[in-house]
């Protein structure tokens, strides 16, 4: 399940319920650390190629895209376009329900993903292990932000869809044990740098802070979580990585 819901390679899930749900989503951080240093990896594969770091970060991005068939995108925008709507939510909701991308959807993935693009770019340019450490710790925090939106006491936005199905299903204990593993991926930094290291940690730390900012404003505005929340949470968390680990480059 984990598989087939945060990536786009086809897998029979076989048996699904809650319990199978919050295995899956705690599952979520080692899937989003695979699919991050996949795409550090082409990134600097692309630098030593002869690409520009920039061209590199690119087709990087534009892979990872690809891997998860674009569905966190497609979260965040139906979020931005969801909270800008400025409707009370059953409104907010039925606006994420639609297929077309409004204004604030559209302003959301270019800004999102032209962070993305750049940061991964300069952390190329860094060095290919700092691309490396940095996307994976990226992509295993963005994940991670799922799997904390899927603790207790986070209630679903719909009676129905991926929100509903996830909601409350992860435990406190195996939400640690996701921690704890994200904090394991920061210590890769090592790689480049000692001081890499902690500013991986820091990234991963100001990535789930915003994840748990927008969090919140989404459970106020829409009463809950759906499966836009929770790739929005991704995108958003993912992306603060690597702006706040490229920033730290210049000082590890």
């Amino acid at each position: 399940m984990a598989l087939g819901t945060f990536t786009a390679f086809p897998v029979r899930a076989g048996r699904v319920d809650r319990a199978t749900a919050g295995w899956a989503m705690v599952w979520a951080p080692v899937l989003g650390a695979v699919l991050g240093a996949l795409t550090g990896a082409v990134a600097a594969a692309g630098a030593w190629a002869g690409l520009s770091p920039a061209l590199a970060a690119v087709l990087a991005v534009g892979l990872g895209a690809l891997a998860t068939r674009g569905l966190h995108l497609d979260g965040l925008a139906d979020l931005a376009d969801g909270l800008g709507s400025g409707r009370p939510a059953e409104g907010a909701l039925e606006v994420m329900r639609r297929s077309d991308i409004g204004p604030f959807g559209v302003v959301a993935l270019v800004v999102t993903l032209a962070a993305q693009v750049l940061a991964l770019g300069q952390l190329v340019a860094a060095s290919p292990w700092a691309a490396l450490a940095c996307a994976a710790v990226a992509g295993a925090t963005g994940r991670l932000a799922v799997t904390l939106a899927c603790a207790p006491r986070v209630p679903p936005a719909r009676p129905e869809g991926l929100g509903a199905f996830v909601a409350g299903t992860v435990r406190w204990p195996r939400a640690a044990a996701a921690v704890a593993f994200v904090a394991a991926v920061c210590l890769t930094g090592l790689a480049h740098a000692p001081g890499l290291a902690a500013a991986c940690v820091l990234a991963a730390a100001a990535g789930l802070a915003v994840a748990r900012a927008l969090l919140r404003r989404a459970v106020r505005r829409l009463g809950g979580i759906s499966g836009d929340v929770l790739g929005a949470l991704v995108e958003s968390a993912s992306a603060t990585v690597l702006v706040v680990a490229a920033a730290a480059t210049a000082w590890v």
